[in-house]
């Protein structure tokens, strides 16, 4: 029986898909003008930054990517090109929501547009971009990879949850808080 080796990341990418509800929800209600909570635009940051890119990104790039490319996928004009480049664009739209949020908590109120459309370009880039690995790049992986490279690829994810101690736990326990406070909020 071949070990899998990507369940740990679509796991993950269930949990990043639950961030990405609440920032279209709170990013809708900030543009309808009823709602200006920014610590919960700064946790989003926080959260797409350490945990879907420093932790899940990097599991992906650092350790299943290199094992495609080491069995023979190209690493240019490839799945693998194509992927790395929207981990990419998702990061400048993270730039772009840090900086609209920096600008709106000095007073530039006028920012939430910006604001709101890097929200909403992030998460429709992230949606398309995690059903393609989960039903196309994912399931190649599970074909092509040969089961001898399987565990130094479930050893990499180990190492980068040892790196990262508890940052799912963490980032679930975030979510979870937004999650209860959007059940209440009006």
């Amino acid at each position: 029986m071949k070990t899998d080796i990507t369940r740990v990341l679509m796991e993950e990418h269930q949990l990043i898909l639950r961030m990405i509800d609440l920032l279209e929800h709170n990013s809708a209600r900030m543009e309808r003008g009823n709602f200006s909570e920014w610590k919960f635009f700064a946790d989003a940051l926080d959260f797409i930054r350490n945990f879907a890119d420093r932790h899940h990104h990097a599991k992906e790039e650092d350790v299943l990517f290199r094992a495609l490319v080491e069995n023979g996928m190209p690493a240019q004009r490839s799945p693998i090109e194509a992927m790395h480049i929207e981990h990419e664009q998702g990061r400048a739209h993270v730039r772009g929501m840090d900086i609209a949020l920096q600008q709106i908590r000095a007073g530039e109120t006028e920012q939430t547009q910006t604001l709101a459309q890097h929200a909403r370009a992030y998460a429709e880039l992230l949606r398309q971009h995690i059903e393609k690995e989960d039903t196309i790049l994912y399931p190649l992986a599970e074909r092509v990879l040969p089961q001898n490279m399987r565990p130094e690829i479930v050893e990499g994810y180990a190492q980068a949850d040892t790196h990262a101690p508890k940052v799912a736990q963490t980032y679930r326990a975030l979510v979870e808080h937004y999650e209860a406070s959007r059940s209440t909020a009006a």
